[in-house]
């Protein structure tokens, strides 16, 4: 029996084409559910990322009445105090990313090409300087370089003094002091770079290059360099942005001929254009340091971005070679702890009894007891906990939406996207911040809840999610690319939407990789230095960050809490890290690549 539209005696009726969303061209083969998500994703980074920059950009070239002008640009460069400020910002950039460079690249290449006993224990520990910011180790090495302090006493004890007026250690080497503490923090973003890119060297290069003669030193010059450029280019990038537009460190070490430390210091000028000028002057050195970079570390691309294709085995050291392998990890481990301890030990210390001695006198658990009661302190732990928590959890959001659109769908900006995603890791934090501040008093007029002399939550808020989205999206989207796409299909063919496809599948699936990145998001968002010191205005809205310089300023016991509160934040950065670390392994590196 034929069918009605089969039947000789009918004419053949041809349907109409189905309407197929990817027909359109500027969709390529998206569907609506990821062409959607893309948009809202547009939209976001263009109101949380791209206004705030443009603010900042445009209330440096505008005067009050609304016209262009480069008076205060040309105010900036005719004034020495800032042409100062500049050269000493570039300095401790490029000598902190030196010398964090010298760090990672023998520590990377022994714990990537080499098999020892306490490799596993000592690659872990050099991790250690991520559980505290530069801005909180500084608080304990004020204590440790001042003028009677332990450097003196021990320079003494040597038979080196005697010093009766003490040794002014930040007065001689304060620039020197900025670079060490910024370096021994920084330092592990480049090695967990350098590791990666050690990683995905395919070892025949290196053995064809040996076979034909070349020598250990040729072939690292020649072949292993150029292979690592993108891990080099990526964590000299950060390093190089993060430690010239570094606020905390020299603030806390009283260092206030750099620009960071000059914008901050105007920023109780909210009608003022000049600090939002220099602003702009910092967001052009970070772009000509990045170009720079690019330059140096950016060529041969395409040859380093070449994947391992057999697994590289690690030489076995043992004896006196495995001795003196670990030697380094040893001493740069000692090296990094410093801050920490010196803020541990500051922290427990009686009041006054680290001074004119090698180690403090008198040691007491009150200050930890009064960083929980002090009417500054407590209330800020509280504040960071509720910004952070928020925070992350828009970050998941728009992280996770953000990934899908990279990894699982055919959107053609979807490669824009993902710069966007990691554009927060490029931008300055007193950029954005200043973004925010900008919008803030464009807008208090009518929207009271964006005025942050009143209350910054919303915007101290949104700041957090957008500077620490890049972990999340970096975590979510190696999840993806490591997760099968088979189970997925499945139930779409099964007639599951994309969203339920998302929820009951892609999310669990990546739970652990998306848990990794929040709590990294999470972690730095505690313990944010720019966004907080300058949106945080009021001391009811204060965060842990801009609490503890607060109380570092306060005469007596300040820094003594301070320092508590430091500690504190140490231990709750110290278990999300372990938890992430847990959960990502050695992809850990992943999250800090630009």
């Amino acid at each position: 029996m034929t069918s009605a539209n089969t039947s000789p005696l009918l004419p053949s009726i041809t349907p109409p084409p189905k309407f197929r969303w990817g027909s359109l061209p500027w969709v390529g083969r998206a569907t609506p559910f990821h062409t959607l998500l893309a948009c809202l994703l547009l939209v976001f980074f263009a109101v949380f990322l791209i206004w705030p920059i443009i603010n900042v950009v445009a209330t440096g070239f505008k005067t009050k009445d609304g016209t262009f002008t480069l008076d205060y640009l040309r105010l900036i460069i005719e004034n020495p105090v800032y042409r100062r400020g500049l050269l000493n910002s570039v300095i401790i950039a490029v000598l902190t990313t030196s010398l964090t460079l010298v760090i990672a690249l023998p520590l990377a290449i022994l714990s990537v090409r080499f098999d020892f006993p306490g490799r596993g224990i000592m690659g872990g520990l050099a991790l250690v300087p991520m559980i505290l910011p530069p801005f909180v180790g500084a608080v304990g090495m004020r204590v440790v370089l001042g003028r009677q302090g332990p450097f003196t006493q021990l320079v003494e004890t040597l038979g080196f003094g005697p010093y009766p007026l003490g040794i002014d250690w930040l007065g001689m080497m304060r620039i020197y002091g900025v670079v060490l503490v910024e370096a021994l923090g920084l330092y592990p973003i480049m090695l967990l770079n350098v590791q990666a890119a050690l990683a995905n060297i395919d070892p025949a290069m290196e053995q064809a290059a040996a076979n034909l003669g070349a020598s250990k030193w040729t072939i690292f010059r020649k072949v292993t360099i150029p292979l690592i450029r993108p891990g080099l280019f990526a964590g000299c990038t950060l390093v190089l942005i993060w430690s010239f537009t570094e606020l905390g460190t020299p603030l806390m070490f009283q260092f206030y001929d750099v620009t960071p430390v000059q914008v901050f210091s105007q920023i109780t000028e909210l009608d003022n254009p000049l600090p939002y000028a220099l602003v702009v002057v910092m967001l052009i050195c970070s772009t000509a340091l990045y170009l720079i970079g690019k330059v140096i570390l950016g060529r041969s691309f395409d040859a380093a971005t070449t994947k391992a294709s057999t697994q590289f085995t690690p030489t076995k050291l043992r004896g006196w070679k495995a001795a003196l392998a670990l030697a380094p990890f040893v001493f740069v481990f000692g090296l990094a702890v410093l801050p920490h301890l010196s803020v541990v030990l500051t922290s427990m210390s009686a009041t006054g009894a680290w001074y004119e001695s090698i180690f403090p006198r008198e040691l007491t658990s009150h200050h930890f007891v009064q960083a929980l009661e002090d009417e500054l302190a407590l209330p800020s732990v509280w504040n960071s906990i509720r910004y952070a928590g928020t925070a992350t959890l828009l970050g998941v959001v728009v992280g996770m939406a953000a990934a899908v659109v990279i990894v699982r769908s055919k959107v053609p900006f979807r490669g824009f996207i993902d710069t966007l995603a990691m554009l927060p890791l490029a931008v300055p934090g007193l950029v954005l911040a200043f973004g925010y501040l900008s919008i803030s008093n464009s807008l208090k007029g009518w929207a009271s809840w964006l005025d942050v002399q009143r209350n910054p939550v919303v915007l101290l808020i949104l700041a957090y999610a957008a500077r620490r989205l890049p972990y999340i999206v970096r975590s979510a989207a190696a999840g993806l690319q490591q997760t099968p796409q088979d189970l997925e299909l499945a139930a779409a063919n099964l007639g599951a939407t994309k969203a339920t496809i998302l929820r009951r599948i892609m999310v669990p699936l990546i739970l652990a990789n998306l848990l990794a990145g929040a709590l990294m998001a999470f972690a730095f968002a505690m313990l944010e230095v720019s966004d907080s010191l300058i949106l945080a205005q009021t001391s009811t809205f204060y965060p842990i960050t801009k609490a503890i310089w607060e109380l570092s300023q306060r005469l007596g016991d300040g820094l003594y809490i301070a320092s508590a509160l430091g500690v504190w934040a140490m231990v709750l950065l110290t278990l999300t890290i372990l938890s992430a670390s847990s959960l990502l392994g050695k992809k850990m590196g992943a999250i800090f690549r630009v």
